[in-house]
């Protein structure tokens, strides 16, 4: 399939060169729409208990609390009843409610709290953008703060540091394209290819935002892995088209040949990564459904553009591929194969003493994420001295009764006072618990309670004090329902952990299943899903001694917090696809190598030689576009960034270079073994093409 797919894109290569670029470039076009209909929200998880209370309540007393929380910098009576003048000739069409300004002598400051009327977060965006520039008082200074500016300042913040992050990489990635190739045109295909797919992804984005929520954090996602899988798979594919050339290959050929191994290993590889991603899908939450969305279409399609695209190009160009030369471009394969095939044999050598010291060290620093503790996103992921997080600490510290967050309780079927007063004793007496009171008169028969929390409201204390007012029973015979900050946090918590051992399941199953149709082995699939893990929770261990316990944070520039479970999801779904996708470019050069009968040691010495360079710079070009987003302002993309730096240094040189040798090494040919069923089956199904031999020489023809 894909020979032949190969010998098309050549006789074809001009359709199918410019049907790409219009199609791409039409629908990132229209994708440009996407940004009027990002989602700011998805966080909580809907079906929850902690979801229903909110809603109840929305419907019984119309939505409680204030979107957007203005702190003014007075007490005087005179003032506040200018400030509510002020506030009252706010746009109806934008403002639900404005409460009265609550003051707190002791600090000096009053406080007003604003409902905006819409129903969704990116609704209350932009009717905040109405009223921001109304909020000032002439002679009193204010802070404005609130979930609403919190939510407009993290994505105005993410969208400011995207443009500088692929302003930084994108000149930083050619000039190590041009000394990794060695010429300008050859430099330039996998950048094009990267743009290409980023352009395709936010047409996908924005088709799907017609029918789904979508969280802007997945513009992010889609540019990040659109552009540094572009340039992998392109790397990758441009790599294994010289070669052919190198070796005496007309262009013809040398495209058949590379979009029957390379190009199928691409297609191969970015299964196994959107296949990571959609396990994003099954958790309920709409923010990890966005990134699921953002990072599935920009892998499908930088590979779709590879093999399309990409191709069609190759055969365009030709030995022209390698114009624009640098004076110092070396020629191609000896010294740095053999090099690799040094590196090899050295630990083949001794791969018990490469196994065990690499294993305990991986093991050592995952350590920390056995005391891993998850939040929620709030004004700490914004910088120190950003307004919204300076109004968030002033509240804190001006207003903690206001701030504490607490309990929301609904109790519905139309209990009686005495059983509902009697129920609020109740919810006060447990531990952990301070004040409880009847917020508001009863409607329709539902009753709406508040009670404070005695610790902070993402503590285990805060947390138990929910789980135990939850198992009180209700007034009577009704039905009682538990919302507020803490309930929505471990409401989240909890349906991540229900449904991460079916992701768990999918990306181990799917790993499996893939590997093993493509190349015929037991063990491989299994060594690469035990290898993968090793990876993954030392990158994790890492992230938990500094984002978390605060070891270095000074020097990110971030404060040290509980991680917010969805990014650590999202981490977990991109680094294991991303070590499989490795694992899948340096194991298809050794199962090709084993399939013309070299030994065990011999295919791992090619397989090594062969991709050592290319993963290794593939790596390093991953690290330059990702590592960007470690400089962001926004706490998660931080996280993201240099979680990112620190799975792929491991995974694309520890990992791939040392530790996969010297395992295959201690299996011996029992790696490449099968039961005769399963290998049957495998032959019937084999998703692989056999690919002539590597020292077969042909005429060159062009």
């Amino acid at each position: 399939m894909f020979a032949n797919w190969g010998s098309l894109a050549y006789r074809r290569r001009w359709v199918v060169l410019i049907a790409t670029v219009v199609l791409a470039v039409a629908g990132g076009i229209w994708g440009l729409g996407v940004f009027d209909r990002l989602s700011q929200g998805g966080y909580d998880a809907p079906a929850s208990e902690s979801a229903r209370a909110n809603q109840v309540a929305e419907d019984a007393f119309g939505r409680q609390g204030g979107d957007v929380v203005v702190v003014y910098d007075t007490v005087d009576p005179a003032r506040l009843q200018q400030i509510a003048g002020k506030l009252a000739e706010l746009p109806e069409d934008a403002v639900l409610r404005v409460q009265p300004p609550i003051p707190s002598p002791e600090a000096g400051k009053s406080l007003v709290a604003i409902t905006l009327r819409g129903s969704d977060s990116n609704t209350h965006v932009k009717q905040y953008e109405q009223i921001a520039d109304r909020l000032a008082v002439d002679g009193v200074t204010q802070q404005v703060g609130g979930l609403v500016p919190t939510q407009q300042a993290i994505n105005d913040m993410s969208s400011s540091d995207l443009a500088k992050a692929e302003a930084v990489s994108l000149p930083i990635v050619l000039v190590l394209l041009v000394i990794i190739f060695g010429g300008l045109v050859a430099a330039s295909l996998p950048v094009v290819v990267g743009g290409l797919a980023i352009m395709g992804s936010l047409g996908v984005l924005h088709a799907i935002s017609l029918g789904a929520e979508v969280n802007s954090f997945a513009v992010n996602v889609a540019s990040l892995l659109g552009l540094g899988m572009a340039i992998d798979y392109g790397l990758f594919m441009v790599g294994r088209f010289r070669e052919e050339l190198a070796a005496g290959r007309g262009t013809e050929d040398a495209v058949r040949r590379t979009v029957m191994s390379a190009g199928r290993t691409v297609v191969f590889s970015a299964t196994l990564l959107v296949i990571a991603l959609s396990g994003l899908l099954l958790f309920p939450h709409g923010f990890l459904k966005s990134l699921s969305y953002g990072g599935m279409s920009a892998v499908a399609i930088a590979a779709l553009v590879s093999v399309t695209l990409l191709p069609a190009l190759l055969g365009v160009l030709g030995h022209r591929v390698d114009k624009l030369a640098v004076p110092w471009r070396k020629d191609r394969g000896g010294p740095s194969e053999a090099g690799w095939r040094r590196l090899a044999s050295r630990v083949m050598k001794r791969p018990v003493l490469f196994v065990l010291p690499i294993v305990a060290v991986l093991l050592a620093l995952g350590a920390p994420f056995l005391g891993v503790k998850f939040g929620e996103v709030t004004e700490k992921v914004l910088p120190e001295g950003n307004s919204a997080r300076v109004a968030a600490e002033t509240i804190d510290r001006d207003f903690p009764a206001l701030a504490s967050g607490g309990l929301k309780i609904v109790v519905t079927g139309d209990p009686s006072p005495a059983d509902v007063q009697a129920f609020a004793t109740g919810v006060g007496d447990v531990a952990g618990v301070g004040e409880t009171r009847i917020a508001a008169e009863p409607k329709d028969g539902v009753w709406l309670l508040t009670a404070d929390l005695e610790h902070d409201q993402l503590s285990d204390e805060s947390k138990q004090a929910l789980r135990d007012v939850r198992a009180l029973a209700g007034p009577g015979t009704s039905e009682v329902l538990v919302g507020g900050s803490t309930a929505v946090v471990s409401d989240s918590l909890d349906a991540i952990r229900d449904k991460l051992p079916w992701m768990v399941l999918l990306l181990v199953g799917a790993t499996f299943a893939l590997m093993f149709l493509a190349f015929g082995s037991i063990l491989l699939p299994i060594k690469a899903v035990v290898v993968s893990a090793l990876s993954l929770s030392a990158t994790f261990g890492v992230l938990v001694w500094v984002f978390q316990e605060g070891h270095g944070a000074d020097l990110l520039g971030v404060t040290p917090a509980p991680l917010e479970s969805g990014i650590v999801v999202l981490m977990a779904a991109m680094v294991f696809g991303l070590s499989t996708d490795y694992e899948v470019f340096l194991m298809s050069r050794m199962v090709e190598a084993r399939g013309r009968g070299a030994t065990t040691e011999e295919a791992v010495s090619a397989g090594l030689a062969k991709t050592g360079r290319v993963i290794t710079a593939a790596a390093l070009l991953l690290i330059v576009v990702t590592g960007a987003f470690a400089f962001s302002q926004i706490t998660m993309m931080r996280f993201v960034g240099v979680g990112m730096i620190l799975a792929l240094a491991l995974d694309a040189t520890v990992v791939r270079m040392l530790l996969v040798p010297a395992v295959l090494k201690l299996l011996g040919n029992a790696a490449w073994w099968a039961p005769g069923p399963l290998r049957r089956i495998q032959e019937r199904m084999a998703i692989h093409e056999d690919v002539p031999a590597e020292d077969e020489k042909v005429p060159a023809r062009v």
